[in-house]
């Protein structure tokens, strides 16, 4: 039996075909504005943290991603600016913080780092890195430090700025670390008032540990913390001598009546992975921690006297396979 098409299956057949090719066409035009941003995500607090290796007489380059968005390669070479802004720390303080001022960050003092004025992106490529370098030697970290990064526009129309603040913006909460800071477990460090050391004691679960230099660590005594308005008051400073495996403290405040009790030590043990076995577990243990000190802030004319004994556990992550130090740990 002879086969007949109506017109509109014909008609239906063409309109399909010319969908497809128009589709497939469609995708080689660019489908969306290529915007220049930083890749800095924020965290919880609305702040990018970056890990600097710490260097007592050297500088530690930091590489900070600048991106070209798009659905197609970057078909130009373009020149982005790139400036600090103290405005948008000032308003990421005021949100976040309101009136408590003690709390506010602030902006890494020009000392401290120098990036360039532009950034270089090649035609073909959607990624650049911008260098910003370092000096970090002689910086308090009881200070809250960002360095705030903007894109600028480009007058003469060779790139578009994402509209998107977080996009355009980057503000970096710089970190230096060595081999003895980071985030330790206190589940095992113990907090008595004094006198009182049968009872429960008061125990944190991380205690932040800050850099000073290669060998040298602060923290806060006790339970305090960053959030705490006083806390410059609360250091105890502790240095790792790598031939004895000793651990020297001892604070720059007479006031707190800090009093060790005891020869605190170290030791440090690498375990591969069991599943990754490119993936290296480094513990760095703090035992025979046994000192007292004297909160005189906290409540006002009462002097609040505590015993702290126990051992502190950090462990970081470290990914062999990638060479790049700060990146290989898992932060």
């Amino acid at each position: 039996m002879k086969q007949t098409f109506k017109p509109v299956t014909i008609a239906l057949v063409l309109a399909i075909t010319a969908l497809q090719f128009a589709c497939n066409d469609e995708w080689k035009e660019e489908q969306y504005e290529r915007y220049v941003s930083f890749k800095a995500p924020v965290d919880d607090n609305g702040v990018t943290r970056i890990n600097v290796r710490y260097k007592r007489d050297g500088k530690t380059t930091h590489q900070l991603p600048v991106i070209v968005s798009g659905s197609t390669d970057n078909d130009r070479n373009m020149t982005v600016r790139v400036a600090v802004d103290p405005d948008t720390l000032k308003v990421l303080n005021v949100e976040r913080f309101q009136s408590r001022l003690d709390l506010y960050y602030r902006q890494l003092e020009s000392r401290f780092f120098g990036i360039p004025e532009t950034v270089g992106v090649k035609s073909g490529e959607n990624v650049s890195l911008m260098n910003i370098d370092f000096t970090l030697k002689d910086i308090d970290l009881a200070d809250k430090w960002i360095l705030p990064l903007t894109i600028l526009a480009d007058p003469s129309g060779g790139y578009a700025v994402h509209p998107r603040k977080h996009y355009r913006k980057a503000l970096l909460r710089v970190m230096p670390f060595n081999d003895y800071s980071g985030v330790y477990s206190g589940t095992a460090l113990r907090n008595f008032f004094e006198g009182y050391e049968e009872e429960a004691a008061i125990v944190k679960s991380e205690i932040d540990v800050y850099t000073v230099d290669e060998n040298t660590v602060f923290f806060y005594a006790g339970t305090i913390d960053e959030n705490r308005t006083d806390r410059h008051n609360y250091k105890i400073y502790a240095r790792f001598d790598t031939a004895t495996k000793a651990v020297n403290m001892w604070t720059d405040n007479p006031r707190m009546n800090f009093t060790p009790d005891g020869d605190p030590v170290f030791s440090v043990r690498e375990d591969p992975d069991e599943v990754r076995p490119y993936l290296i577990h480094r513990y760095v243990t703090v035992s025979g921690i046994n000192y007292k000190f004297t909160d005189y802030t906290y409540v006002p004319d009462i002097d609040l006297t505590y015993v702290v004994k126990g051992l502190l556990i950090l462990e970081r992550k470290i990914n062999t396979q990638i060479p790049d130090e700060d990146q290989a740990i898992e932060w």
